[in-house]
């Protein structure tokens, strides 16, 4: 695909996956729990700089790197690039052992060798600080263009912690009577199957309709797609909170997310499949039965 054709698919790209309808409350939502929410329209006009080159750029290079030496103030130049050049290279052609091999880099810190003193040192790299949350950049991008290969995607809402891609969200119109749940999902498979870069960083898999919310992972089939119940995992939602409030404050806020992603995501592997799971505390997800999940969707 040319640039100069870019634009205007992307135009068309954005009026048939309805990203001018997601809900703003959505977007506040991520603004009261402290992260900066950016609109694309202005970052391709300039007004912000994110850091991406490119259409087809899904980890956000400048600001990975100003979070990592702001992580790891002791380590030099040298070992922050090589932890940047293992997680860009990610070697499989498939995208779960990719997602696979990039959980273990998020949760166990990068292994780095550098030359110091004319010794070779071997050392890690941390992506994320779990003792601070200030030392971590977090940002949400509406929508956010993704170009791979001769296909063109705009996903809703994009969120980055220290420039890596870790949730994507998709928002059904609240105003299409005939939409679902099942054609947001339906819509994430897409988007796994012809811009899978984008999701070799994923950890959660989020998709809303008005004010009601589902979460998954990477390997969740539609009915594993399931609200979040509570938002401190303690106490039950104050009357009147939407299902979108209680997802994003249960699972974005910066405490929780953090402990989720390092406690809460689970690989298992049968034979040559991977599957991703979310762990759910009983009292984080409201129990349907299997006939309730179907006239639901």
């Amino acid at each position: 695909m040319s640039a100069a054709g870019v634009p205007l698919l992307l135009s068309k790209l954005r009026v048939a996956s309805g990203t001018e309808a997601i809900v703003p409350s959505l977007l506040t939502w991520f603004e009261v729990i402290g992260y900066t929410v950016l609109l694309e329209p202005d970052i391709v006009l300039g007004k912000h700089q994110i850091g991406r080159s490119s259409y087809s750029d899904v980890v956000l290079y400048q600001r990975l790197y100003k979070a990592l030496l702001h992580i790891n103030p002791k380590k030099p130049d040298e070992a922050i690039a090589a932890a940047i050049h293992q997680i860009t290279c990610l070697e499989s052609s498939d995208l779960l052992e990719n997602n696979h091999r990039f959980h273990k880099l998020l949760t166990d810190g990068v292994q780095v060798e550098y030359l110091y003193n004319e010794e070779i040192v071997h050392d890690k790299v941390w992506l994320i600080d779990t003792s601070n949350l200030l030392k971590n950049d977090w940002l949400t991008i509406h929508p956010l263009t993704v170009v791979e290969g001769s296909y063109a995607h705009c996903p809703d809402l994009v969120v980055f912690i220290n420039g890596l891609p870790l949730a994507v969200i998709v928002s059904i119109q609240p105003n299409d009577q005939q939409a679902t749940f099942k054609e947001g999902y339906q819509r994430i498979q897409t988007y796994i199957e012809q811009i899978p870069k984008l999701f070799s960083y994923n950890t959660f898999l989020v998709i809303t309709y008005g004010n009601r919310a589902r979460v998954g992972t990477l390997t969740s089939d539609w009915q594993e797609f399931l609200p979040w119940r509570t938002i401190d995992g303690e106490d039950f939602p104050a009357k009147g909170a939407t299902e979108l409030e209680v997802l994003i404050q249960g699972i974005f806020d910066k405490r929780r997310f953090l402990e989720q992603v390092l406690h809460l995501i689970v690989f298992k592997e049968n034979g040559t499949s991977i599957s991703k799971k979310l762990l759910r505390r009983p009292f984080c997800t409201t129990q349907y039965s299997k006939k309730s999940l179907h006239q639901g969707w």
